[in-house]
């Protein structure tokens, strides 16, 4: 039989950074596919930082992780062998591939994906990063045409479709990025007004000097002072909408509440958090606007690609260093 390369979870991460030993690369053999199965030879595996969250079995709202279990994760493959009748060898299907070479599931836990330019787009901007994107600007933040909106985490795969989206909204959009390079892309490519560099910049001073109590809606994907800068430009009504935390993610215990969340009185603003799926009655047509967006070149994305199943840790740890450029993929040797 066919061999299976698979990478196991090893350790728990909390409060420092991944490192070798979290993962143990293990050669197994290939599955015999059973009735109602399919057999997926996997092709590119996606990235997010919430993967570490999973390593480490915070939050809640997914499944807790054993140590020995093949790493989780999404990816897009091609159907191999199927004792399904709704999917046929050859098919490109996407789902929670993990770590592996091949990965045998059931038919209920495999999408098709058109096997079209955009094959790749179904891991990021038309995946749950784009879907994150959407769900939580368009829910959470409820841009109106004029309002100012600022994302933190800007050149990241989600916070670069925050921005576009807002653009189709009618906002006018500020990014904070860090580095001259993912900034010049955000006000060049991506269509933000402005770009913060927070890495050669003061970005409390440059967020009053850009809106100074004018944020009508703040998407974080930060926390930390960059939260606690932007709660002090908020407007009155600002939303702020909660999605991610890098900057707690090497941290061990959960950070301290931003000191002036009070403003969220005196200006009578709203926080609020989400999870992508709350919403996945809503995704088709979600993912059907997205892509006629991207078509009328509406929005645009870019992808980090990375090669080779032995540089797979490695590619998840480049998030946290801050090395990636856009959706953060991997594409198996």
């Amino acid at each position: 039989m066919t061999e299976n390369r698979q990478w196991l979870i090893n350790g728990r991460p909390r409060g420092r950074g991944l490192v070798d030993d979290d993962f143990k690369k293990v050669v197994t053999q290939v599955p015999e596919v059973t009735e109602g199965h399919v057999l997926v030879k996997n092709e590119i595996l996606a990235f997010d930082p919430a993967q570490k969250g999973w390593m480490e079995n915070i939050g809640g709202y997914v499944a807790p992780t054993e140590i020995g279990e093949v790493m989780r994760g999404s990816g897009i493959g091609t159907v191999v062998e199927s004792r399904d009748s709704a999917f046929a060898a050859g098919d490109k299907v996407m789902g929670g591939l993990r770590w592996q070479d091949y990965a045998m599931l059931t038919g209920s836990e495999l999408i098709k994906v058109p096997d079209d330019d955009l094959l790749s787009a179904n891991l990021g901007a038309l995946g749950t990063t784009g879907l994150t994107a959407y769900f939580g600007l368009l829910k959470h933040g409820r841009p109106q045409p004029g309002d100012t909106l600022v994302v933190s985490g800007a050149a990241g795969a989600t916070g670069s479709m925050v921005g576009q989206i807002g653009k189709i909204a009618g906002c006018r959009t500020i990014g904070i990025a860090g580095g001259k390079d993912k900034c010049d892309w955000l006000t060049q490519e991506v269509g933000y007004d402005h770009a913060i560099d927070y890495k050669n910049e003061d970005v409390r001073a440059k967020l009053k000097e850009l809106c100074n109590q004018s944020i009508n809606v703040f998407y974080d994907n930060v926390g930390g002072k960059i939260l606690n800068d932007a709660l002090a430009h908020i407007a009155m009504h600002a939303r702020i909408v909660i999605c991610g935390g890098i900057s707690r993610y090497e941290q061990g215990d959960m950070p301290a509440g931003p000191e002036n969340y009070f403003n969220l009185i005196f200006k009578r603003g709203t926080m609020s958090g989400f999870i992508m799926n709350d919403y996945a009655s809503e995704f088709p047509e979600a993912k059907k606007r997205m892509r006629q967006w991207i078509k009328e070149d509406k929005i645009t994305f870019k992808e980090d690609i990375q090669e080779g199943f032995d540089n797979i840790p490695e590619t998840l740890k480049r998030l946290f260093a801050g090395q990636n450029f856009g959706k953060q993929l991997l594409r198996l040797d």
